[in-house]
């Protein structure tokens, strides 16, 4: 085990306020691998104090000289790859291969698109007889989840960065060994002392100190929507700025003209990736009712298929949760066709990949995110009654349509009330906006509309 020391506030490592500390734990064999101090009021206050004595200096520094740091950060994170994939395995749980491929690979894909828009983008614009400026928010509360522990890190700083903004990032407790990765990354990317700072600590204390902190112009949250509503109303009450990436319950609607085979096959491995605990995964599958049977056997014989190959879940917490959803699930009458509550393994968080046929769209499992391996399949009597069951609930951050012909799928994701949609296996687009509809968020991220979340405007009439 390795006792990790220090804050990385205003350009270096300082020893916490209080003596407390976290305690990281491997989910596959439930062994403490790490401890991190666990921050304090004091310490959030130390970080939001560096960042803002740091933020006049980094809003004046051309947008040039801030894209060739973001590009400097982005070859450090290139050549700690391989260390920030072990290391999310380590205190995630994840596979090694995706966490290579995606918790490593999709931040370093981030990170470069900002150092190109930071380089790019129209920091200033004629309107008429203005000109319209666009200026840095100022300082960034940025507090992150387990989940996609490196890559929601630099959902909100690369932009926040790229628009001058300085920024305080409280990872989420269980994950923040990559969080202490990327504050090295940062301070050999050569970026000001002050502009970027970390602080680890438990969310009731260290993450509501910094929502709760005067010095902070934008709170950015990504998390569930329980916690989301209470950051939302803290920052409402102070007239902070707010950007809110919160749960989801997303549909994949297969259409009758579909490839069936394929959109199944995609579809459960969309739930099953990462244990499920994606907050835009397409947990309820529409299919319609005359292809209904078939689906549900490709479903189950594809969930079975993946067996051991998942992670665990990321503590012991999220998998009562998650077996509590599966034991309500049968208890409201859905029909188990892979999986269960049962663990796989003796040790470690396991749950098995879960697979319901015979939902009905206000069961509380196809109503509620469950964040893991679960998959509920509905049928559908036609394309209006999919398109009400799609919409039926109170989230909307992601989805998918499957159709033999790419406009009538373009037609139906047209109608679905959520953020993003693949069409027919779209693949993921760092560019483009990623955020919810209805009580998946409020902003976006990704791209030039996830750089104008962390910008404000200015004009000037001649």
């Amino acid at each position: 085990m390795k006792a990790h020391d220090g804050m990385y506030i205003d350009g270096a490592w300082r020893p916490a306020a209080g003596p407390d500390v976290i305690e990281v734990v491997n989910p596959a064999d439930e062994r403490v691998i790490a401890t991190v101090p666990a921050g304090t009021v004091e310490d959030v206050d130390a970080a939001v104090r560096a960042a803002r004595a740091a933020l006049p200096g980094w809003a004046a520094t051309p947008p040039a000289e801030r894209a060739a740091r973001l590009a400097a950060l982005r070859d450090g994170l290139v050549a700690r790859r391989d260390e920030i994939a072990e290391t999310v395995t380590a205190e995630l749980g994840s596979p090694l291969k995706l966490s290579q491929t995606v918790h490593a690979g999709v931040p370093i894909a981030v990170t470069g698109s900002y150092a190109e828009l930071a380089a790019t983008y129209a920091f200033e614009e004629r309107t008429g007889n203005s000109t319209v400026f666009h200026e840095p928010v100022g300082v960034v509360g940025a507090i992150t989840p387990w989940n996609y522990p490196l890559h929601q890190i630099v959902a909100k700083t690369a932009p926040a960065l790229a628009a001058g903004c300085t920024v305080v990032v409280k990872p989420a407790e269980d994950t923040p060994l990559v969080a202490r990765l990327f504050a090295r990354a940062v301070h050999e990317a050569g970026i000001p002392a002050g502009v970027f700072n970390l602080v680890t600590g438990l969310g009731p204390v260290a993450g509501q100190a910094l929502a709760e902190h005067p010095g902070v112009d934008l709170l950015s949250f990504t998390g569930s929507t329980a916690v989301g509503r209470r950051i939302g109303a803290i920052a409402t009450g102070m007239v902070k700025k707010v950007a809110l990436e919160l749960g989801g319950k997303s549909a994949n609607v297969i259409l009758p003209g579909a490839d069936l085979a394929r959109a199944v096959n995609v579809g459960v491995a969309n739930v099953m990736s990462n244990s499920g605990q994606t907050c835009s995964a397409w947990t309820r599958m529409l299919v319609h009712r005359d292809q209904y049977d078939e689906a549900v056997e490709l479903a189950a014989a594809a969930a079975a298929k993946y067996g051991d190959r998942i992670g665990p879940l990321v503590n012991a917490g999220q998998r009562e949760r998650v077996r509590g959803y599966i034991e309500k699930g049968v208890a409201e009458g859905a029909r188990l066709v892979a999986g269960g509550p049962d663990s796989p393994h003796e040790r470690g968080y396991h749950v098995s990949p879960t697979v319901f046929a015979d939902v009905t769209p206000e069961m509380t499992i196809a109503q509620e995110e469950i964040f893991g391996p679960v998959l509920s399949v509905l049928r559908y009597a036609d394309e209006e009654d999919a398109l009400r069951i799609a919409n039926g609930t109170v989230y909307g951050l992601a989805g998918a349509v499957w159709a033999g012909d790419e406009a009538e799928a373009v037609a139906f994701a047209r109608h679905m009330e959520t953020g993003q949609v693949d069409i027919n296996g779209g693949r993921f687009n760092p560019l483009a906006p990623f955020g919810g509809y209805k009580q998946s968020g409020v902003g976006r991220e990704l791209g030039a509309h996830g750089l104008t979340e962390y910008l404000q405007t200015k004009s000037l009439q001649f």
